[in-house]
């Protein structure tokens, strides 16, 4: 049984692969940019925007680990059926669980593609994330210049999940039919603000980070080059409607991997040289 795994040049797609390759299980790397610097040998080309791409990727496949792409999911949907697909695993987001998640540039997309995969006859499994741990690559200049983090709310919580638990937790639902068919928030241990996760980073890299609290305004004139304002707005209302309030989490990933979500100090540590020269 082969599987499809989209999004090949992702921490969380090379994790899964890693592990099939450990079990010998056959799969099928996909990527919209297979031939990039980044990219395994061997990635085949499945653009999650482009229709023309699904066809070729989606031959002789009977499972696929899906990035949330809603773009062409319909197209998506349409072709996996035709192919004879059985299961789809959805790398989506704990966002849609909130009241307002088809109105919000965090969420509607992953509600848009959840909804396409629970309308159909393939057998969905929902993975919703909360925080990825890798968030904090966003501080990296920062650190490595020596100039404070600059951040309109320090206070806020979050639940950093480490890429390797959530590679674990898809390896899991796509090798264990028990597993399947159901939806899973996968958090990390433990609810830290980003003031914490700086220590924390601090302690790691042993020197301590400077955070400098800015307005709202600074913050997004100062992210404007990679977070689109949409998206800039609605992270910046989440986190004023949350500040100093710890995420709510959940068991899954021990339920999934039969260990304890991996830590933020753990990630730091798997990842210090990011933040360093």
């Amino acid at each position: 049984m082969t599987i499809l795994v989209t999004g090949g040049r992702g921490a969380v797609a090379r994790g899964l692969t890693a592990l099939l390759d450990e079990q010998r299980l056959p799969y099928r790397l996909a990527s919209r940019a297979p031939a990039g610097p980044d990219t395994a040998p061997g990635t085949i080309h499945c653009d999650l925007t482009d229709p023309a791409t699904f066809p070729a990727a989606l031959d002789g496949i009977r499972s696929v680990f899906l990035y949330a792409e809603a773009a062409a999911v319909d197209a998506f949907v349409k072709e996996a059926v035709t192919a004879g697909v059985e299961h789809v695993v959805l790398l989506s987001s704990s966002s849609v669980l909130a009241a307002d998640a088809a109105d919000s540039a965090l969420s509607a997309a992953h509600l848009r593609v959840e909804q396409a995969l629970l309308a159909s006859p393939l057998r969905t499994t929902l993975l919703r994330p909360g925080s990825f741990a890798s968030n904090a690559r966003g501080w990296a200049w920062a650190l490595k210049s020596g100039a404070p983090v600059r951040l309109p709310y320090p206070g806020v919580h979050s639940d950093p999940v480490h890429e390797a638990d959530l590679a674990e937790s898809a390896f899991a639902v796509l090798t264990d039919p028990a597993a399947a068919g159901r939806a899973y928030t996968l958090t990390g241990p433990q609810s830290m603000s980003f003031a914490t996760q700086l220590a924390v980073l601090g302690r790691v890299l042993e020197r301590p980070i400077p955070v400098e609290t800015v307005t709202r305004e600074q913050w997004k004139a100062e992210v404007a080059a990679y977070v689109p304002g949409p998206y800039a707005d609605a992270l910046l209302d989440y986190w004023a409607a949350t500040d100093g309030l710890p995420v709510e989490l959940t068991d899954d990933i021990e339920r999934l991997t039969g260990h304890r979500a991996r830590s933020f100090e753990t990630w730091a540590e798997d990842h210090a040289a990011e933040f360093t020269g």
